[in-house]
């Protein structure tokens, strides 16, 4: 037993000598004999496995993060301007529902707001000119009569100071003189009431209803406006949900887009892995036929994916599953992957 210990011993011995020195280790691996060359090759094999190896790559898939459009009125679809597995740009049209209705009403809240804006505007610029013309043709006839009136009294009141006259003829002149006085002063204040326009009060209500139509108006054009929508973003279209001639119901996606920022990737790490990852980490994504790319972490999973009805001890967590996210370097190299997609991911340092 000590024979073949020693045996032992100094096969580990020449196998470490090879190792550190081939050229004078070959002369010593001649003198062994079979049986002992073939445990030298077994020792090396096992010395080979006890090397560092590399990290195996972590289990995953591509996940996309959709986003679905539709319109918050209900209607028949008139029009559906994509197909599935299109590429849109930022603002190209999707689909449009049928609006009759929202334009009818569109029409009528533009007419109501143009009238409530022309009685606001004939009260702030008052009468017609014709009309003003009118009053300022009798004021000046009424001051004429004033003018007359006013010298008339003036002979009338030296024929009663000589007593040619009686007091009542002298009475009738100094009337109609005041008559005529008050004539002017009252066509002079229409005149001017009617330059001003509507009164104050008048005019605050005209305001009111111009600021109601404004808003039924504005009202209706968003209406019109929310039956047809366009791409928020560069996407892909993943699906369409409705054909057209179907009815949409209010709040119903029709098209889902799959913008290319919206694309990660979703793996799973053991419990002692997870441990030391937090956001930001670089990780490092392969794909069957492409090349691979990089990313980083976004998102850790606060809750494992499997937890077992067993206690966590030591030997149990290592059964357990966290699920980690993480996005792209670069968004647009990610463009033409597909959700679902198995990838394998290796953490880098």
């Amino acid at each position: 037993m000590a024979q073949i210990t020693l045996r032992t011993e100094t096969i580990k011995t020449t196998l470490a000598f090879q190792i550190l020195c081939p050229p004078l280790a070959a002369p010593t691996m001649k003198k062994l004999s079979r049986a002992e060359s073939f445990l030298l090759v077994l020792v090396a094999l096992a010395l080979a496995g006890c090397s560092p190896r590399p990290p195996a790559p972590l289990q995953g898939y591509i996940e996309g993060e959709f986003v679905y459009i539709a319109a918050p009125l209900a209607g028949r679809l008139d029009s559906l301007a994509v197909e599935k597995g299109a590429r849109v740009e930022a603002g190209s049209p999707l689909f449009t529902l049928e609006r009759d209705a929202e334009l009818a009403e569109q029409s009528q809240a533009a007419g109501q707001l143009n009238a409530a804006q022309s009685t606001l505007d004939d009260l702030r610029k008052g009468q017609r000119p014709s009309e003003l013309a009118a009053l300022g043709a009798r004021l000046g006839q009424a001051q004429s009569a004033a003018e007359l009136s006013r010298l008339e009294l003036a002979r009338q009141e030296a024929l009663f100071k000589s007593q040619t006259i009686s007091i009542n003829d002298y009475d009738r002149a100094r009337l109609a003189a005041e008559q005529n006085a008050h004539a002017v002063d009252e066509l002079a204040s229409q005149l001017a009431t009617a330059r001003l326009g509507g009164r104050a009060d008048m005019i605050a209500t005209a305001e009111a209803n111009v600021r109601a139509a404004s808003a039924a108006k504005e009202k209706a054009d968003w209406s019109v406006a929310q039956k047809s929508q366009s791409s928020p973003a560069a996407a892909l279209v993943y699906d369409t949900l409705y054909r057209k001639g179907e009815f949409v119901a209010a709040g119903n996606p029709v098209v889902s887009l799959l913008p290319p920022a919206n694309i990660k990737v979703r793996f799973f790490v053991p419990e002692a892995v997870f441990a030391p990852l937090k956001a930001g980490d670089r990780v490092r994504v392969a794909f069957d036929g492409r090349a691979a790319l990089d990313a980083r972490v976004n998102y850790l999973s606060p809750q494992p994916e499997y937890t077992p009805p067993i206690l966590y001890n030591r030997d149990n967590r290592s059964k357990l599953v966290f699920m980690v996210e993480a996005v792209f370097a670069d968004a647009n190299a990610a463009r033409d992957l597909h959700p679902g997609q198995p990838v394998d991911v290796t953490l880098l340092k």
